[in-house]
Protein backbone atom coordinates (compact mmCIF):
# COMPACT_ATOMS: atom_id res chain seq x y z
CA UNK A 1 0.00 0.00 0.00
CA UNK A 2 1.01 3.59 -0.87
CA UNK A 3 2.29 5.65 2.32
CA UNK A 4 3.06 8.89 0.02
CA UNK A 5 0.24 10.93 -1.77
CA UNK A 6 0.35 11.85 -5.21
CA UNK A 7 0.87 15.04 -6.01
CA UNK A 8 -2.93 17.19 -5.49
CA UNK A 9 -5.00 17.21 -8.73
CA UNK A 10 -7.31 19.59 -6.85
CA UNK A 11 -6.72 22.77 -8.51
CA UNK A 12 -8.93 24.87 -10.87
CA UNK A 13 -12.01 23.05 -9.63
CA UNK A 14 -15.49 23.91 -10.67
CA UNK A 15 -18.57 23.87 -8.21
CA UNK A 16 -20.98 21.56 -9.10
CA UNK A 17 -23.66 20.41 -6.63
CA UNK A 18 -25.76 17.63 -7.45
CA UNK A 19 -28.22 15.50 -6.45
CA UNK A 20 -26.61 11.89 -4.88
CA UNK A 21 -27.16 9.18 -7.54
CA UNK A 22 -28.33 6.02 -6.93
CA UNK A 23 -25.52 3.09 -7.44
CA UNK A 24 -26.96 0.35 -9.39
CA UNK A 25 -24.66 -2.68 -9.29
CA UNK A 26 -25.51 -6.65 -11.22
CA UNK A 27 -27.87 -8.75 -9.41
CA UNK A 28 -24.21 -10.91 -8.84
CA UNK A 29 -20.79 -9.28 -9.01
CA UNK A 30 -18.61 -10.87 -10.63
CA UNK A 31 -14.48 -10.55 -11.47
CA UNK A 32 -13.45 -9.06 -8.16
CA UNK A 33 -10.31 -9.17 -6.38
CA UNK A 34 -9.25 -8.46 -3.20
CA UNK A 35 -5.53 -8.18 -1.36
CA UNK A 36 -5.01 -11.00 1.22
CA UNK A 37 -2.80 -9.70 4.01
CA UNK A 38 -1.49 -11.27 6.76
CA UNK A 39 -0.59 -9.17 9.55
CA UNK A 40 -2.90 -10.13 12.25
CA UNK A 41 -4.34 -12.97 14.23
CA UNK A 42 -6.15 -14.26 11.41
CA UNK A 43 -7.80 -18.13 10.36
CA UNK A 44 -5.72 -20.21 8.88
CA UNK A 45 -5.41 -20.10 5.01
CA UNK A 46 -7.24 -23.39 4.20
CA UNK A 47 -10.40 -21.87 5.67
CA UNK A 48 -9.73 -18.23 4.27
CA UNK A 49 -9.67 -20.47 0.86
CA UNK A 50 -13.29 -22.41 1.82
CA UNK A 51 -14.27 -18.83 2.80
CA UNK A 52 -13.78 -17.00 -0.58
CA UNK A 53 -14.79 -19.92 -2.30
CA UNK A 54 -18.11 -20.90 -0.87
CA UNK A 55 -19.12 -18.12 0.38
CA UNK A 56 -17.94 -15.09 -1.61
CA UNK A 57 -18.34 -14.18 -5.41
CA UNK A 58 -14.42 -13.32 -4.36
CA UNK A 59 -12.56 -14.79 -7.62
CA UNK A 60 -8.71 -13.38 -7.35
CA UNK A 61 -6.81 -12.69 -4.43
CA UNK A 62 -3.21 -11.13 -4.51
CA UNK A 63 -0.77 -11.25 -1.67
CA UNK A 64 2.23 -9.97 -0.82
CA UNK A 65 4.71 -13.10 -0.97
CA UNK A 66 4.86 -16.35 -2.38
CA UNK A 67 3.62 -18.29 1.00
CA UNK A 68 3.83 -21.81 0.28
CA UNK A 69 1.08 -22.53 2.87
CA UNK A 70 -1.42 -20.04 0.93
CA UNK A 71 -0.92 -21.14 -2.75
CA UNK A 72 -1.29 -24.82 -1.45
CA UNK A 73 -4.76 -23.54 0.08
CA UNK A 74 -5.98 -22.44 -3.16
CA UNK A 75 -5.15 -25.35 -5.05
CA UNK A 76 -8.37 -26.65 -6.54
CA UNK A 77 -10.52 -23.55 -5.93
CA UNK A 78 -10.52 -21.98 -9.22
CA UNK A 79 -9.46 -18.68 -7.92
CA UNK A 80 -6.86 -17.36 -9.22
CA UNK A 81 -3.85 -15.58 -7.03
CA UNK A 82 -1.35 -12.80 -7.94
CA UNK A 83 1.75 -13.64 -5.60
CA UNK A 84 4.43 -11.01 -5.13
CA UNK A 85 8.27 -10.87 -5.69
CA UNK A 86 9.57 -9.46 -2.31
CA UNK A 87 11.33 -6.25 -2.94
CA UNK A 88 14.81 -7.28 -1.24
CA UNK A 89 14.85 -10.27 -3.86
CA UNK A 90 14.66 -7.84 -6.99
CA UNK A 91 18.07 -7.03 -7.67
CA UNK A 92 19.68 -11.27 -7.36
CA UNK A 93 16.26 -11.65 -10.02
CA UNK A 94 18.35 -9.61 -12.62
CA UNK A 95 20.26 -12.75 -13.19
CA UNK A 96 18.81 -15.01 -15.49
CA UNK A 97 20.04 -18.17 -13.69
CA UNK A 98 18.60 -16.61 -10.44
CA UNK A 99 15.18 -16.17 -12.10
CA UNK A 100 14.67 -19.61 -12.80
CA UNK A 101 15.87 -21.22 -9.82
CA UNK A 102 13.26 -18.42 -8.25
CA UNK A 103 10.22 -19.93 -11.04
CA UNK A 104 11.18 -23.50 -9.68
CA UNK A 105 11.15 -23.12 -5.97
CA UNK A 106 7.80 -20.92 -5.98
CA UNK A 107 5.84 -20.96 -9.09
CA UNK A 108 6.57 -24.53 -10.69
CA UNK A 109 5.66 -26.87 -6.95
CA UNK A 110 2.16 -24.89 -7.17
CA UNK A 111 1.13 -24.33 -10.30
CA UNK A 112 -1.52 -25.08 -11.87
CA UNK A 113 -3.08 -26.65 -9.41
CA UNK A 114 -3.10 -23.19 -8.20
CA UNK A 115 -4.37 -20.74 -10.57
CA UNK A 116 -1.53 -18.21 -10.43
CA UNK A 117 -2.09 -15.33 -12.63
CA UNK A 118 0.41 -12.79 -12.34
CA UNK A 119 4.02 -12.60 -10.46
CA UNK A 120 4.28 -9.04 -9.81
CA UNK A 121 7.48 -8.44 -9.38
CA UNK A 122 7.58 -6.18 -5.90
CA UNK A 123 5.45 -3.57 -5.07
CA UNK A 124 5.82 0.11 -5.54
CA UNK A 125 9.67 0.03 -6.36
CA UNK A 126 9.64 3.32 -7.84
CA UNK A 127 8.19 5.02 -4.31
CA UNK A 128 11.15 3.08 -2.51
CA UNK A 129 13.71 5.72 -4.14
CA UNK A 130 16.31 2.91 -3.95
CA UNK A 131 18.43 3.07 -7.19
CA UNK A 132 19.46 -0.37 -7.17
CA UNK A 133 16.09 -2.32 -7.18
CA UNK A 134 14.97 0.62 -9.93
CA UNK A 135 17.59 -0.13 -11.89
CA UNK A 136 17.45 -4.13 -11.92
CA UNK A 137 13.33 -3.81 -11.72
CA UNK A 138 13.04 -4.38 -15.65
CA UNK A 139 15.61 -7.15 -15.94
CA UNK A 140 14.12 -9.36 -13.20
CA UNK A 141 10.56 -8.86 -15.14
CA UNK A 142 12.24 -9.74 -18.30
CA UNK A 143 14.24 -13.03 -16.35
CA UNK A 144 11.16 -13.99 -14.55
CA UNK A 145 9.05 -14.08 -17.69
CA UNK A 146 11.78 -15.83 -19.64
CA UNK A 147 11.87 -18.60 -17.01
CA UNK A 148 8.31 -19.15 -17.15
CA UNK A 149 8.13 -19.82 -21.00
CA UNK A 150 11.69 -21.55 -20.69
CA UNK A 151 9.57 -24.00 -17.74
CA UNK A 152 6.72 -24.23 -20.41
CA UNK A 153 4.45 -21.74 -18.73
CA UNK A 154 2.54 -19.29 -20.49
CA UNK A 155 -0.49 -18.41 -19.05
CA UNK A 156 1.27 -16.68 -16.13
CA UNK A 157 2.12 -12.91 -16.45
CA UNK A 158 4.75 -10.94 -14.82
CA UNK A 159 4.20 -7.87 -14.02
CA UNK A 160 5.13 -4.61 -10.81
CA UNK A 161 2.75 -2.71 -8.77
CA UNK A 162 3.46 1.43 -9.39
CA UNK A 163 2.35 3.74 -7.14
CA UNK A 164 0.98 7.12 -8.35
CA UNK A 165 3.54 8.85 -7.40
CA UNK A 166 4.59 7.79 -10.88
CA UNK A 167 2.40 10.83 -12.34
CA UNK A 168 2.98 14.59 -12.65
CA UNK A 169 0.10 16.33 -12.81
CA UNK A 170 -0.11 19.56 -14.77
CA UNK A 171 -0.96 22.34 -12.57
CA UNK A 172 -4.33 22.86 -14.62
CA UNK A 173 -5.48 19.40 -12.94
CA UNK A 174 -6.51 17.93 -16.12
CA UNK A 175 -6.32 14.51 -16.43
CA UNK A 176 -6.42 14.57 -20.32
CA UNK A 177 -2.74 15.98 -19.38
CA UNK A 178 -1.27 13.49 -16.84
CA UNK A 179 1.74 13.07 -17.84
CA UNK A 180 4.72 10.51 -15.76
CA UNK A 181 7.56 11.99 -13.74
CA UNK A 182 10.13 13.24 -15.83
CA UNK A 183 13.73 11.04 -15.43
CA UNK A 184 11.17 8.18 -15.09
CA UNK A 185 9.06 8.48 -18.14
CA UNK A 186 10.86 7.90 -21.19
CA UNK A 187 13.99 5.91 -18.73
CA UNK A 188 12.08 4.26 -16.84
CA UNK A 189 8.37 3.42 -17.54
CA UNK A 190 8.36 3.27 -21.78
CA UNK A 191 10.70 0.28 -21.52
CA UNK A 192 8.44 -1.32 -18.86
CA UNK A 193 5.90 -0.03 -20.94
CA UNK A 194 6.87 -2.39 -23.98
CA UNK A 195 7.53 -4.75 -22.17
CA UNK A 196 3.96 -5.42 -21.15
CA UNK A 197 2.62 -4.58 -24.95
CA UNK A 198 5.61 -7.47 -26.01
CA UNK A 199 4.07 -9.56 -23.22
CA UNK A 200 0.49 -8.68 -23.25
CA UNK A 201 1.14 -8.41 -19.39
CA UNK A 202 -1.10 -5.77 -17.58
CA UNK A 203 0.33 -2.22 -16.19
CA UNK A 204 -0.54 -2.37 -12.69
CA UNK A 205 -1.41 0.81 -10.57
CA UNK A 206 -2.60 1.75 -6.75
CA UNK A 207 -4.62 4.78 -7.58
CA UNK A 208 -5.71 5.32 -3.52
CA UNK A 209 -7.67 8.40 -3.44
CA UNK A 210 -7.06 8.07 0.20
CA UNK A 211 -3.54 9.51 -0.08
CA UNK A 212 -3.50 12.66 -1.17
CA UNK A 213 -7.31 13.64 -1.54
CA UNK A 214 -7.99 17.43 -0.17
CA UNK A 215 -9.85 17.71 3.07
CA UNK A 216 -11.91 20.67 2.05
CA UNK A 217 -13.09 18.45 -0.74
CA UNK A 218 -13.58 15.00 0.77
CA UNK A 219 -16.94 13.82 -1.00
CA UNK A 220 -15.13 13.80 -4.12
CA UNK A 221 -13.06 10.83 -2.72
CA UNK A 222 -15.35 9.41 -1.74
CA UNK A 223 -18.31 9.64 -4.72
CA UNK A 224 -20.63 11.47 -2.53
CA UNK A 225 -22.14 14.74 -2.80
CA UNK A 226 -21.93 17.83 -2.43
CA UNK A 227 -18.16 17.93 -3.88
CA UNK A 228 -16.09 20.19 -5.93
CA UNK A 229 -15.23 18.91 -9.32
CA UNK A 230 -12.62 18.75 -12.30
CA UNK A 231 -13.42 20.29 -15.46
CA UNK A 232 -10.61 19.30 -17.53
CA UNK A 233 -10.62 22.40 -20.22
CA UNK A 234 -9.46 20.16 -23.04
CA UNK A 235 -11.45 17.47 -23.50
CA UNK A 236 -14.30 19.19 -21.32
CA UNK A 237 -15.25 16.27 -19.38
CA UNK A 238 -16.10 16.81 -15.44
CA UNK A 239 -14.63 14.62 -13.21
CA UNK A 240 -17.13 14.11 -10.27
CA UNK A 241 -15.07 11.96 -8.30
CA UNK A 242 -10.77 11.73 -7.53
CA UNK A 243 -10.42 8.04 -8.62
CA UNK A 244 -11.51 8.70 -11.83
CA UNK A 245 -9.38 11.79 -12.41
CA UNK A 246 -6.68 9.34 -11.50
CA UNK A 247 -7.45 6.59 -13.75
CA UNK A 248 -7.31 9.17 -16.56
CA UNK A 249 -4.72 10.96 -15.81
CA UNK A 250 -2.21 7.30 -15.72
CA UNK A 251 -4.37 6.64 -19.06
CA UNK A 252 -3.10 10.18 -20.28
CA UNK A 253 0.49 9.78 -19.49
CA UNK A 254 0.63 6.16 -20.72
CA UNK A 255 -0.78 7.50 -24.33
CA UNK A 256 1.68 10.43 -24.33
CA UNK A 257 4.50 7.24 -24.42
CA UNK A 258 2.50 5.61 -27.25
CA UNK A 259 1.63 2.97 -24.64
CA UNK A 260 -2.44 3.82 -24.58
CA UNK A 261 -3.43 0.17 -25.75
CA UNK A 262 -1.47 -1.33 -22.76
CA UNK A 263 -4.25 -2.84 -19.97
CA UNK A 264 -4.58 -1.43 -17.10
CA UNK A 265 -5.15 -3.49 -13.95
CA UNK A 266 -5.93 -1.91 -10.43
CA UNK A 267 -3.56 -3.77 -8.22
CA UNK A 268 -4.72 -1.71 -4.95
CA UNK A 269 -7.65 0.53 -3.89
CA UNK A 270 -9.91 1.23 -1.11
CA UNK A 271 -11.04 3.34 1.95
CA UNK A 272 -10.00 2.44 5.76
CA UNK A 273 -13.48 2.08 7.87
CA UNK A 274 -11.69 3.94 10.80
CA UNK A 275 -8.91 6.15 11.17
CA UNK A 276 -8.08 9.20 12.99
CA UNK A 277 -10.34 11.63 11.06
CA UNK A 278 -13.94 11.94 10.39
CA UNK A 279 -14.03 10.90 7.29
CA UNK A 280 -13.20 7.13 7.88
CA UNK A 281 -16.45 4.85 8.70
CA UNK A 282 -18.20 2.03 7.39
CA UNK A 283 -20.48 3.52 5.39
CA UNK A 284 -17.97 5.72 3.82
CA UNK A 285 -15.92 3.01 3.01
CA UNK A 286 -18.90 0.65 1.71
CA UNK A 287 -19.88 3.76 -0.43
CA UNK A 288 -16.24 4.17 -1.58
CA UNK A 289 -15.74 0.30 -2.45
CA UNK A 290 -19.09 0.31 -3.97
CA UNK A 291 -18.60 2.53 -6.59
CA UNK A 292 -14.85 0.88 -7.38
CA UNK A 293 -16.93 -2.18 -7.49
CA UNK A 294 -19.44 -0.81 -10.42
CA UNK A 295 -16.33 0.68 -12.26
CA UNK A 296 -14.21 -2.79 -12.51
CA UNK A 297 -17.78 -4.31 -14.26
CA UNK A 298 -17.67 -1.94 -16.93
CA UNK A 299 -18.58 1.46 -16.50
CA UNK A 300 -15.17 2.97 -16.76
CA UNK A 301 -13.87 6.44 -16.97
CA UNK A 302 -14.49 9.61 -19.06
CA UNK A 303 -11.37 8.69 -21.22
CA UNK A 304 -12.07 5.37 -21.06
CA UNK A 305 -15.45 4.22 -20.99
CA UNK A 306 -17.17 1.08 -20.65
CA UNK A 307 -13.68 -0.38 -19.98
CA UNK A 308 -13.76 -3.13 -17.75
CA UNK A 309 -10.91 -2.67 -14.98
CA UNK A 310 -9.77 -5.91 -13.27
CA UNK A 311 -9.46 -4.89 -9.53
CA UNK A 312 -7.88 -6.09 -6.11
CA UNK A 313 -9.42 -4.28 -3.42
CA UNK A 314 -7.44 -3.71 -0.50
CA UNK A 315 -8.12 -5.41 1.48
CA UNK A 316 -9.88 -8.57 2.76
CA UNK A 317 -9.08 -8.53 6.64
CA UNK A 318 -8.80 -5.75 9.09
CA UNK A 319 -5.17 -6.33 9.96
CA UNK A 320 -4.41 -6.04 13.72
CA UNK A 321 -0.76 -6.66 13.34
CA UNK A 322 -0.60 -3.73 11.22
CA UNK A 323 1.65 -1.05 12.81
CA UNK A 324 0.84 2.77 12.20
CA UNK A 325 -1.78 5.40 12.20
CA UNK A 326 -5.52 3.36 12.76
CA UNK A 327 -6.18 3.34 9.21
CA UNK A 328 -3.50 1.03 8.38
CA UNK A 329 -5.55 -2.01 10.81
CA UNK A 330 -8.85 -0.68 9.24
CA UNK A 331 -9.11 -1.24 5.67
CA UNK A 332 -10.73 -4.93 4.94
CA UNK A 333 -13.98 -6.00 3.92
CA UNK A 334 -13.84 -8.78 7.04
CA UNK A 335 -13.14 -8.96 10.68
CA UNK A 336 -11.05 -11.74 11.31
CA UNK A 337 -14.47 -14.05 12.42
CA UNK A 338 -15.14 -13.63 8.87
CA UNK A 339 -17.90 -11.32 10.00
CA UNK A 340 -18.55 -8.05 7.50
CA UNK A 341 -16.94 -4.82 8.38
CA UNK A 342 -19.77 -3.78 5.98
CA UNK A 343 -21.20 -5.12 2.90
CA UNK A 344 -20.90 -4.27 -0.57
CA UNK A 345 -22.88 -7.24 -2.38
CA UNK A 346 -19.63 -10.32 -2.01
CA UNK A 347 -21.53 -12.93 -0.15
CA UNK A 348 -22.96 -15.69 -2.03
CA UNK A 349 -26.58 -17.23 -0.83
CA UNK A 350 -28.36 -14.35 1.25
CA UNK A 351 -25.51 -13.87 3.49
CA UNK A 352 -25.68 -10.34 4.60
CA UNK A 353 -27.30 -9.15 2.26
CA UNK A 354 -28.17 -11.82 -0.02
CA UNK A 355 -27.80 -12.19 -3.90
CA UNK A 356 -25.05 -10.53 -3.88
CA UNK A 357 -26.77 -7.01 -3.55
CA UNK A 358 -25.37 -4.80 -1.13
CA UNK A 359 -27.85 -4.33 1.97
CA UNK A 360 -28.29 -3.70 6.02
CA UNK A 361 -29.26 -5.76 8.62
CA UNK A 362 -33.18 -5.05 9.75
CA UNK A 363 -33.03 -1.60 12.02
CA UNK A 364 -33.31 -2.33 16.05
CA UNK A 365 -34.68 -0.46 18.33
CA UNK A 366 -32.72 2.33 20.25
CA UNK A 367 -32.28 0.27 23.48
CA UNK A 368 -28.83 1.08 23.69
CA UNK A 369 -29.72 4.42 25.07
CA UNK A 370 -27.97 5.91 22.35
CA UNK A 371 -29.51 7.48 18.73
CA UNK A 372 -28.17 9.20 15.93
CA UNK A 373 -29.44 12.58 14.65
CA UNK A 374 -28.39 15.12 11.79
CA UNK A 375 -25.88 17.55 12.83
CA UNK A 376 -27.33 21.39 13.62
CA UNK A 377 -24.45 22.63 10.49
CA UNK A 378 -25.38 20.12 8.19
CA UNK A 379 -26.64 21.36 4.89
CA UNK A 380 -29.85 20.24 3.09
CA UNK A 381 -27.60 18.88 0.17
CA UNK A 382 -25.40 16.76 3.14
CA UNK A 383 -28.81 15.59 4.56
CA UNK A 384 -30.22 14.85 1.41
CA UNK A 385 -27.72 12.59 0.38
CA UNK A 386 -27.43 10.48 3.75
CA UNK A 387 -31.19 9.93 3.21
CA UNK A 388 -30.60 8.68 -0.20
CA UNK A 389 -27.27 6.45 0.43
CA UNK A 390 -29.32 4.88 3.06
CA UNK A 391 -32.26 4.19 1.21
CA UNK A 392 -30.31 3.09 -1.89
CA UNK A 393 -28.69 0.37 0.32
CA UNK A 394 -31.69 -1.96 1.31
CA UNK A 395 -32.28 -3.66 4.74
CA UNK A 396 -33.60 0.05 6.04
CA UNK A 397 -36.98 0.89 5.68
CA UNK A 398 -37.66 3.98 4.53
CA UNK A 399 -41.08 4.24 3.93
CA UNK A 400 -42.17 6.00 7.31
CA UNK A 401 -40.46 9.31 6.02
CA UNK A 402 -42.60 8.88 2.36
CA UNK A 403 -45.81 10.11 1.74
CA UNK A 404 -48.18 8.54 4.70
CA UNK A 405 -45.85 7.54 6.59
CA UNK A 406 -45.47 7.76 10.63
CA UNK A 407 -42.44 10.05 10.39
CA UNK A 408 -43.65 12.29 7.29
CA UNK A 409 -43.01 15.61 7.36
CA UNK A 410 -42.32 17.62 4.18
CA UNK A 411 -41.25 20.58 5.55
CA UNK A 412 -38.44 19.39 7.71
CA UNK A 413 -35.68 17.59 6.05
CA UNK A 414 -33.35 17.39 9.28
CA UNK A 415 -36.41 15.01 10.29
CA UNK A 416 -36.52 12.87 7.83
CA UNK A 417 -32.46 12.37 7.75
CA UNK A 418 -32.41 11.99 11.40
CA UNK A 419 -35.07 9.36 11.58
CA UNK A 420 -32.79 6.85 8.50
CA UNK A 421 -29.56 7.65 10.03
CA UNK A 422 -30.82 6.60 12.98
CA UNK A 423 -32.04 3.36 11.33
CA UNK A 424 -28.86 2.47 9.98
CA UNK A 425 -26.98 3.47 13.08
CA UNK A 426 -29.17 0.86 15.09
CA UNK A 427 -29.08 -1.39 12.71
CA UNK A 428 -24.47 -1.74 12.97
CA UNK A 429 -24.69 -1.96 16.53
CA UNK A 430 -25.03 1.87 17.80
CA UNK A 431 -21.80 1.57 16.93
CA UNK A 432 -20.37 5.45 17.31
CA UNK A 433 -18.21 5.08 13.87
CA UNK A 434 -22.00 4.00 12.23
CA UNK A 435 -23.34 7.93 13.11
CA UNK A 436 -20.38 9.69 11.28
CA UNK A 437 -21.72 10.40 7.96
CA UNK A 438 -18.88 12.37 6.79
CA UNK A 439 -19.03 14.64 10.07
CA UNK A 440 -22.54 15.32 9.74
CA UNK A 441 -24.07 12.88 12.29
CA UNK A 442 -24.11 13.10 16.59
CA UNK A 443 -24.91 11.03 18.68
CA UNK A 444 -27.26 12.17 21.49
CA UNK A 445 -28.66 9.96 24.40
CA UNK A 446 -32.08 11.57 24.25
CA UNK A 447 -34.77 9.84 22.46
CA UNK A 448 -35.57 12.06 19.62
CA UNK A 449 -38.76 9.90 19.29
CA UNK A 450 -42.86 11.63 19.54
CA UNK A 451 -45.54 10.17 19.56
CA UNK A 452 -46.48 9.80 16.30
CA UNK A 453 -42.43 8.78 14.89
CA UNK A 454 -40.71 6.08 16.85
CA UNK A 455 -37.22 6.10 16.11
Amino acid sequence: MAKAPPPSISLTLLLLISAFAFLSLPAVISAIGVNYGTLGNLPPPTQVANFIKTRTSIDSVKIFDVNPDILRAFAGTGISVVVTVPNGDIPALANGRQARRWVSANILPFHPQTKIKYISVGNEILLTGDNNMISNLLPAMRNLNNALVRAGVRDVKVTTAHSLNIIAYDLNGAPSSGRFRPGWDKGILAPILAYHRRTKSPFMINPYPYFGFDPKNVNFAIFRSPYKAVRDPFTRHVYTNMYDALMDSTYSAMKALGYGDVNIVVGETGWPSACDAPWCSPENAAWFNLNIIKRSQGQGTPLMPKRRFETYIFGLFNEEGKPGPTAERNWGLFRSDFSPVYDVGLLRNGQAGGGGRPALPAPSTGGSGKWCVARSGATDAQLQGNIDWVCSQGGVDCKPIQAGGSCFNPGNLRTHASFVMNAYFQSHGHNDGSCNFSGTGVVVGNNPSNAACRY
